[in-house]
């Protein structure tokens, strides 16, 4: 892991340096600062709008007693698209408004829910709960067998006689 954050930190700033050097050769210095200042202003904006639906939708999750997970994993994509535009750069800019999109995100939840899946880091689940299943809360305690006695009779068991 340290050596690909190590690749990643070295790799990166050099593919943003010959990015600027490429479209500054092109565009001019004042065009290209321009338009850096532009996607970190574009990506400000799209981080308050999107950012405001992704924490509506977790409430309403809430509301119905379920867990945000969804809303949870977009509120980090966001939070790192955001931290991607502000960045001055055109790759990451171009990164960071890939996550802004939804379509996106959903790709990228799978890919994670997959390779945790196949870590056994987490167990499937359905969004919704069978139809017909009760929660049933209570308290329990562990009996030994030898504890168990004879069954005690209830309203719904008859006696035989």
């Amino acid at each position: 892991m340290t050596l690909f954050l190590f690749f990643l930190f070295l790799f990166i700033p050099l593919i943003e340096i010959a990015i600027f050097i490429e479209i500054g050769g092109v565009l001019g210095l004042w065009l290209t600062l321009a338009i850096v200042i532009l996607t970190a202003m574009l990506g400000a904006t799209l981080f308050r709008t999107q950012g405001l639906t992704v924490f509506h939708q977790a409430q309403a999750s809430l509301r119905a007693s379920q867990f945000p997970a969804y809303a949870v994993f977009d509120g980090l994509c966001l939070l790192v698209a955001g931290a991607l535009l502000i960045t001055p750069g055109f790759f990451t800019d171009g990164l960071g408004f890939l996550l802004f999109l939804p379509p996106f995100r959903i790709f990228l939840r799978v890919l994670f829910v997959k390779r945790l899946l196949h870590l056994d880091l987490i167990q499937a689940w359905s969004e919704k709960p069978d139809e017909g299943s009760e929660t049933i809360e209570g308290v329990y305690r562990k009996v030994r067998e030898e504890e168990v006695g004879p069954p005690h009779e209830g309203p719904d068991r008859k006696e035989k006689t």
